[in-house]
């Protein structure tokens, strides 16, 4: 399907691996112009060259750690005008709430709340300006349910999903969309990580701790990273032109619910 949106620059932070990734080669192979972005500048390097194999996109590389405004002001040199922005940062570590102290709790908040707010303040006149922009927050089922271990990251994501409702409602005859993605349980670094704090606090092997969590999930499987990257394209698409407001699961039913 022609989503529309060939030609039109897209920002996709956290892109070098992972969530990101995935968002950032879709977008491509949908003919966007694509600035990609992480704090490792080999991986990010090595991501780019493999996105512009794959799709002939044009893709520009942008170094740096947008939770800090050094980081925003770098992505905003090398692109002042997007069209579509995902906004997209790794969560706490696992951790049980009793440990956490002052100090992650607010680096929590700034990397899930603060940090997406920041960048869409920078942004979204400009897009209602053109009369055209995407904005996408991946956030996290967690959102919806709880996740042990995840409080900080749930509680933080859930500040900026309540944030935007009202926002995305200022904008919305402009042309502006504002939505959210919230991922369940993907094959990816972070998953990986919580499967292995997993294992450590039940005293099992990784891989029955896997195969418990994937358990929980009626598909019976983890997501794969290319699924979660479509779906936010289609978002992206002109298409979705009259979503917003939305979070969109992508969970393989793991959020059990009617509504």
């Amino acid at each position: 399907m022609d989503l529309g949106i060939a030609g039109k620059t897209a920002i996709v932070c956290g892109s070098s691996r992972g969530l990101g990734r995935a968002c950032a080669q879709s977008l491509a192979k949908a003919g966007c112009t694509v600035i990609v972005n992480g704090i490792d500048p080999e991986r990010l390097a090595a991501t780019a060259i493999d996105i512009r194999k794959e799709t002939g996109a044009k893709i520009i590389e942008v170094a740096g750690d947008v939770t800090t405004h050094l980081g925003q002001n770098a992505l905003f040199e090398k692109c002042n005008a997007p069209d579509i922005l995902i906004t997209n940062a790794g969560g706490p570590p696992f951790k049980d709430f009793r440990e956490l102290e002052r100090d992650a709790m607010l680096n929590g908040v700034t990397w899930n709340m603060i940090t997406p707010i920041e960048l869409i303040q920078r942004y979204i006149d400009g897009m209602s300006e053109r009369g055209f922009g995407r904005i996408l927050n991946i956030t996290s089922v967690s959102v919806n349910m709880p996740v042990s271990g995840l409080d900080l990251s749930s509680g933080a994501r859930a500040g900026l999903t309540a944030f935007c409702a009202g926002v995305c409602r200022s904008v919305a005859h402009t042309g502006v969309t504002i939505n959210h993605i919230q991922p369940g349980f993907f094959d990816t670094d972070r998953y990986r990580a919580g499967i292995d704090a997993m294992a450590g606090q039940l005293k099992i092997t990784h891989e029955e701790a896997h195969e418990q969590r994937i358990q929980e999930v009626p598909a019976k499987r983890a997501g794969a990273a290319e699924e979660f990257g479509e779906a936010a394209a289609f978002l992206c698409s002109l298409q979705a032109g009259y979503i917003t407001g939305q979070s969109l699961l992508l969970d393989g039913g793991l959020f059990n619910s009617s509504f």
